[in-house]
Order: structure tokens, then sequence, then C-alpha cells
């Protein structure tokens, strides 16, 4: 299995995330600029031009036809995903820190930080299907003084929203009275911060990674408490295979601390779970800094993560990782 190295960022990665096809991967970074590539070979289709800081998050619409990046500029921005035109802004008080299409792509869920006396906060919008209609009122504003929120996801339906962060407490709002609906159990749930959340293919349940070096699996409905996978080190960012019963985990330690080991000993490498056992089954080496992003092909056949390296690696599987017996 030979990656594909996809130099197109010259800070760290922040974000990966494919189309529904997942023929288009779009990356995220700290250098302000999004970028689409071809999933296939690793291409780059081109950037999207208009961020001031970084960009943290991104999603992009079912029929690939719109693009939502949150940034540290204290915006998220709409944007054609062909001719890489920007559509629209939002503009906020604090940073855009995770930006997510609801089914349908009529809602987009927005979180921002706490700063200079603002709160996080979470931001349900309207998307309009012509640009110019476009506004920038919220349908609803979710506050709850809870540290910054890393992530924030629609739940089945578009009924709930499910939101992680800092404060390492995972939170079910309900969408349309901006209700809290569950908080996971401080007793079963993360010790330390929530760096990431990915949901299942068929949206049934949900991945989460923390500083606490481990992931857990939850009821996306119940939030019950499914699985928990143990690693040595921090992790940043989890991913699920939508073919096979793999969970990956990607980290290392914090960026700062990384000149003083060796990379072989950083251990920056994205590591494969089987989800049902909790066992690890393998790795994929190849990063000189910790992994902050991955992201499975809809297909299930490649994967891609990002480092703090700013490199992004695309990994199309061989024929023998679809037969791995344990």
């Amino acid at each position: 299995m030979r990656p594909i190295l996809m130099k197109g960022h010259e800070r760290p990665l922040t974000f990966l995330k494919y189309n529904r096809e997942g023929d288009l991967l779009f990356s995220c970074a700290k250098d302000h600029n999004p970028t689409v590539w071809f999933a296939d070979n690793g291409e780059r289709l081109g950037t999207y031009r208009g961020h001031n800081g970084a960009v943290w998050c991104c999603d992009v619409s079912r029929d690939s036809m719109r693009l939502i990046t949150g940034s540290a500029d204290q915006t998220a921005k709409l944007w054609n995903v062909q001719s890489g035109t920007h559509l629209f802004t939002f503009n906020f008080e604090s940073p855009a820190r995770s930006v997510d299409f609801s089914v349908g792509d009529k809602l987009a869920v927005i979180t921002t930080d706490p700063f200079m006396g603002h709160t996080s906060a979470i931001h349900v919008k309207r998307i309009a299907r012509d640009p110019a209609d476009q506004t920038s009122e919220s349908v609803h504003i979710l506050k709850k003084p809870q540290g910054r929120i890393n992530r924030a996801v629609w739940g089945p339906l578009n009924e709930t929203i499910i939101s992680a962060g800092e404060d390492s407490i995972i939170r079910i709002w309900d969408s349309e009275t901006g209700k809290l609906l569950i908080e996971s159990d401080i007793e079963i749930g993360h010790k330390k911060a929530i760096t990431s959340l990915v949901k299942s293919s068929d949206g049934s349940h949900f991945l989460t990674g923390s500083h606490d070096k481990s992931a857990k699996l939850w009821d996306i409905r119940t939030l019950t408490l499914i699985k928990t996978y143990l690693t040595e080190r921090p992790v940043n960012a989890v991913t699920m295979s939508p073919l096979l019963d793999h969970v990956v985990l990607g980290g290392g330690q914090d960026a700062s601390a990384v000149t003083t080991t060796d990379h072989r000993a950083g251990k920056f490498e994205a590591k494969f779970y089987d989800k049902i056992l909790q066992e690890e089954i393998g790795g994929v080496k190849g990063h000189f800094g910790p992994i902050n992003a991955l992201a499975f092909n809809p297909d299930g056949k490649s994967f891609s993560s990002g480092g703090e390296d700013g490199y992004v690696r695309l990994h199309h599987f061989d024929p023998d990782y679809f037969h791995i017996k344990i």
C-alpha cells in the first residue's frame, strides 16, 4: 500500500472530508486556503481563497455543489465547489470551530469558540437554495458555558445536534427547541478534552476521540457507551470504515513536544482497531508529526490522513486488507 503524498498546504492540516461519491477530498489547514483534490490520484483541483485565518473545519453538500468552511477569522463561508467562488459569509464574534450540513442541506450547524467574554455557542443557520436569498440570521443559538466545542454534528433525521469538546462531555440537544436532552455520564465518558467526533455511515452510532488516549463508540439516540478503544497516545482524529468493522485512530503527542522524540518513538501512525473486538489490527506509519485529521472514503477502499507536517497522505488499500483475520 503505497501512499500518495499530497503537498498543497504550508501549515498543519486540521480537517479532511470526502464528498458523498468519494471522488473529491476536501482538506482544511492553518494556512487559510481550503483545498480540493481528486480522491483517486491525489491531484489538486483547486483552492478556495478568501479566509483570513486558520480553517478548522469544512463540510460538503450531498450534491457536491456547496462547501461550507469555518475559520479562526470569525467567519464561516459558503463556496461553490465547482468554480471556487465565494457565495456567502456568516460573521461571528469568535472563531468558527465546526461546521456540519444537515440531511437535505437546508440547515447547517456552526459552533463558535469562547472568546473575549463570549461563551461558546452552537448556531443553527438556514441554507438557501439560491445564494442570492441567503441570510445570516440564526434559527437557534444554543449557549451553555462549557468550554470550547470542538465538534457538533446532526443526529438522525436532523432532530438532534450532538456536541463534544474541551469539557469532555458529549451533549445531545433538541434541534427544534434547543433544549439539552442527554449528557454523557462522567463515570463512563472521556476524562479529557474530546478532539474529534465522526458518525457511522448509517448514522446509528458515532465515535469520539480524546486526549485521554482513548476513543469511544456511542449509540447516537440513547448515548449508550458501546465500545472503548485504548491507545498509548492522545487521539486527535478518528474515523470508521463504512465497509468493514474497523476504526482508525490518529494522534501523537502535542505539537510543542514533537522535537523531543524520534519520529518512530513519536507514534505518528494511524492505528486500525477491530470495531467489535476492540483489538489493534495494524497501523499505517508515515507522518513526521501528529495526525490531526483522518477520513475514510465512502466506498471503504481508501483513506486519507492529514498531519501536523502539512502533508495529506492518501492510502488505497491492497486486496489483502479486505481479508484480515483476527
